[in-house]
């Protein structure tokens, strides 16, 4: 089922969002997949290393969790899974210990985009679709968190749609972490 049609940027673009449905696993371990390739071959292995992120069962069963815990959306270009995200009303375990908004929220999981697809607005569709859903649930916050190094073009790309900065954090193996929040 179509939730939002016609979202492209440009003519005959034709985004359109669905919500995702457990055998689509494949098809987002795929866009994470796409993005590790893109990445590394632009230097830039401190997101999300240098492997396929579909050979790391903890990552497997993280999108999987996700999917059963929140509402996942496939934005679609054509009919051809493009972009996914996935919604939840917390952010991830690896975050417990900074201190909660001390609000309802919805937080934002595994943004990727397959990279045949970059610079068509997926992303961006997904996220408006993001703040939609959220202002549709009667909550006004809703967040995300994403990797902060390198060139920090990650942040930007979330502060180009509407977030602001709020909490930095170091997880795992000092991989520097920016939380970012959008009131809808």
């Amino acid at each position: 089922m179509a939730i939002r049609s016609d979202m492209g940027t440009g003519p005959g673009t034709g985004i359109s969002i669905r919500v995702g449905r457990p055998d689509d696993i494949p098809a987002i371990l795929g866009m994470l997949d796409s993005c590790v390739e893109w990445l590394v071959a632009q230097g830039r292995t401190g997101q999300w290393g240098t492997k396929p992120l579909s050979e790391h069962q903890k990552t497997v069963e993280s999108v999987a969790r996700y999917m059963d815990e929140g509402d996942t959306y496939i934005a679609e270009v054509g009919g051809v899974p493009a972009a996914t995200l996935t919604l939840t009303g917390a952010p991830g375990t690896y975050l417990a210990h900074l201190p909660p908004p001390g609000e309802p929220e919805r937080y934002i999981h595994w943004l990727a985009s397959d990279r045949r697809f970059k610079g068509q607005g997926v992303g961006s569709a997904l996220l408006a679709h993001a703040a939609e859903e959220t202002r549709r649930a009667g909550v006004s916050l809703l967040r995300v968190d994403c990797y902060a190094g390198d060139d920090g073009k990650l942040v930007g790309y979330y502060e180009s749609n509407g977030f602001i900065r709020t909490e930095t954090y170091v997880a795992t193996n000092q991989w520097p972490g920016q939380v970012l929040a959008r009131r809808v």
